[in-house]
């Protein structure tokens, strides 16, 4: 078992991402968006090969490694109508750079599998035969080029339920595509989160830290194990089963990118993202196996 976290929550700058982990004692970092050039920001799948490298260089440089590309494929922002060849490239790309990158440890890309389009909707059936079929395809490119894909229950066909989860890992049905389950993602629509879990828990390898619940219709983001994601109980229940992958935070404490949140005072997301992570870290003390 392995302590990470969606590092950009720190701060965008690499520096910044780096140092929070080093605050922390940890050795890896799950890389999503990263600073570059004049203000400017971009998903490590997608920035120049230049600030690729310079990323690269200054985490090992830091002695850390990395748990997870945290890509922008099939996500919130592409709907299933979406030009596909954009995350095909994106894999590539992502592919690419993670054999650069081989010393430091990495193989999970993190993916979903595409929201409907809110203009011009498919229909359900339509939806489903489509994220399946582009799934497919991704999936046999990350087999052959030897990485993992990890849906996450989050915005797409296949987070909508746990059986649309489980339908499409058995459509693709591929080693190279399992599941990153975020603790806070059913809380936010409206799913009961120790249920959602249970019903995926056998293609877990990799799983986020968030925790939410809904306050007068709204999502307000909380501390770990202070909402209703049941944190404690699934966390525990993985460490009693034998689970020895990782756990990422992802705090939304201070931002949320996909609601274009930006944080406006960056020493108080870094603190909160710290803080988060020393919380997470007493849980786990708490609900691990007593020896």
């Amino acid at each position: 078992m392995f302590f990470t976290g969606i590092s950009d929550e720190a701060g965008l700058p690499i520096e910044r991402q780096i140092q929070a982990h080093k605050k922390l004692g940890w050795q890896l970092l799950e890389l999503r968006e990263v600073a570059f050039g004049l203000g400017r920001k971009g998903n490590i799948t997608s920035v120049p090969g230049a600030t690729f490298k310079k990323v690269a260089r200054k985490i090992a440089e830091a002695g850390l490694t990395l748990s997870c590309f945290s890509s922008a494929i099939a996500n919130w922002a592409r709907p299933i109508t979406g030009d596909f060849s954009v995350d095909v490239n994106d894999l590539k790309r992502g592919i690419r750079r993670m054999k650069q990158m081989h010393r430091l440890n990495t193989n999970f890309i993190r993916v979903m599998s595409y929201p409907n389009d809110k203009d011009h909707p498919l229909s359900e059936s339509d939806w489903r035969r489509e994220a399946i079929r582009r799934m497919k395809i991704l999936a046999q490119m990350a087999k052959d080029g030897g990485v993992t894909l990890v849906h996450e229950n989050c915005s797409g066909w296949g987070g909508q339920s746990a059986e649309n989860s489980n339908i499409l890992l058995g459509e693709v049905n591929s080693p190279a595509l399992k599941v990153v389950f975020d603790t806070g993602n059913p809380v936010t629509y409206g799913q009961d989160a120790w249920e959602y879990y249970l019903a995926v828990r056998k293609d877990i390898v990799y799983v986020h830290i968030k925790d939410a619940r809904i306050v007068e219709g709204q999502v307000v983001y909380t501390y770990c194990g202070e909402g209703d994601g049941y944190v404690r109980r699934i966390v525990g229940d993985l460490l009693a089963k034998g689970y020895e992958g990782g756990f990422s935070i992802e705090p939304h404490l201070e931002a949320v990118i996909h609601a274009d949140q930006q944080a406006k005072d960056p020493q108080a997301l870094y603190d909160s993202y710290v803080e988060y992570g020393k919380r997470f870290m007493r849980i786990v003390e708490e609900v691990k196996p007593k020896a």
